[in-house]
């Protein structure tokens, strides 16, 4: 047998076994794989070409007219092969992301915003539409902001370990993580002052304060409001206007309030302020103690020497200033017996206490 001869047999098996590795591959990637076998620089093919050479001249043309021909072939059964899978690929990817319009849709479940930041936009609500502005400051805080401005003697109790986180990275000076809202009460006159504005100044500061402290009752970080304002013949009047329209406001109803003498060091005088019983109407039970009062914020006139602190002359103006804790507002109005189920991300109680 010539050598032309042999070199048609192994160009029609190659043609048969090419085309047949094309029919049965299962997915593109082999049948691409299968095409490099037989088509590649590497292939099949190529290594009967490779004989060519050691063929005589006249017979070289005929043999390479052969090996096109194979080559278109192999060519054109591979692209059809390939159409073909694309077609069937393409058809089950549809069966497989059809959707029967006719199932009942997936039941999701709903987001409700927290009812601490439901009770503190109800709050901070309240005290805008009554012609205060919103302020607020930063979460840690250094000793002037948080305690000298304030009137807050360095010997006080709330300057202790034990009630205050200290903030050891900060070596230049003591900061601290805020134990209440009222830093923001100096930080907002001082920035009207510079801007060189002069009373009247009314804020409502909602924001995070932090405590070393941790109960059905207390929580080492939850929210307060601070509310003042700062003007001419500011009294205690003023004071309990704005008390008494607050609070009837949020309890949508209205609240006896009365005013107990206090101390806090950053007003003079100071009151505790309680409300007649939301539970039951000041007839007396467990929450109030039988007594059908429930103390609910601390108040009173700002002390002349924080005003001093921020260079507001206590002889011309007077202000007031109270302070409340949101979570305990919260409590009170929705009956929430635990302060720790605002921090515990039970979904069932989010659910019915959000909104």
């Amino acid at each position: 047998m010539s050598q032309i001869a042999v070199m048609e047999q192994q160009l029609d098996a190659i043609k048969e076994e090419a085309k047949k590795a094309f029919k049965n591959a299962s997915d593109l990637s082999q049948l691409d794989q299968e095409r490099v076998k037989y088509l590649g620089k590497k292939g099949a093919l190529t290594e009967v070409l490779k004989g060519v050479g050691k063929l005589s001249p006249e017979d070289r043309p005929a043999i390479g007219k052969i090996v096109n021909k194979v080559k278109d072939d192999l060519d054109r059964t591979f692209k059809i092969s390939q159409a073909v899978m694309k077609d069937k690929l393409g058809l089950l990817r549809i069966e497989a992301e059809r959707v029967d319009v006719t199932m009942p849709g997936r039941v999701t479940s709903r987001g409700y915003k927290h009812p601490v930041q439901n009770g503190l936009d109800e709050l901070t609500a309240i005290f805008t539409q009554m012609g205060f502005d919103i302020a607020q400051g930063p979460e840690i805080e250094d000793e002037f902001h948080n305690f000298d401005a304030l009137n807050i003697p360095p010997e006080h109790p709330a300057r202790a370990m034990h009630d205050t986180f200290f903030l050891k990275e900060f070596t230049d000076r003591p900061m601290v993580l805020r134990t209440h809202t009222s830093p923001v009460q100096i930080r907002a006159m001082q920035r009207f002052l510079k801007e060189g504005n002069e009373p009247p100044l009314a804020v409502v500061a909602p924001g995070r304060v932090y405590r070393c402290d941790y109960d059905m009752t207390h929580s080492p970080m939850f929210h307060q409001v601070e509310v003042f304002k700062v003007d001419r013949d500011v009294s205690l009047a003023n004071l309990k206007g704005v008390l008494k329209h607050f609070l009837s406001a949020y309890f949508g109803k209205e609240l006896p309030i009365r005013l107990r003498p206090s101390y806090f060091p950053f007003t003079e005088p100071s009151a505790e302020v309680d409300i007649g019983c939301v539970l039951c109407d000041g007839k007396g039970c467990r929450v109030c103690k039988q007594t059908g009062w429930i103390e609910v914020l601390g108040s009173g006139m700002i002390h002349p020497n924080v005003l001093k602190s921020v260079g507001i002359d206590s002889d011309t103006y007077s202000g007031f200033a109270f302070g409340l804790g949101v979570e305990r507002m919260v409590m009170l109005k929705q009956g929430i017996p635990d302060l720790r189920l605002f921090f515990e991300n039970d979904v069932r109680f989010l659910g019915r206490m959000g909104s």
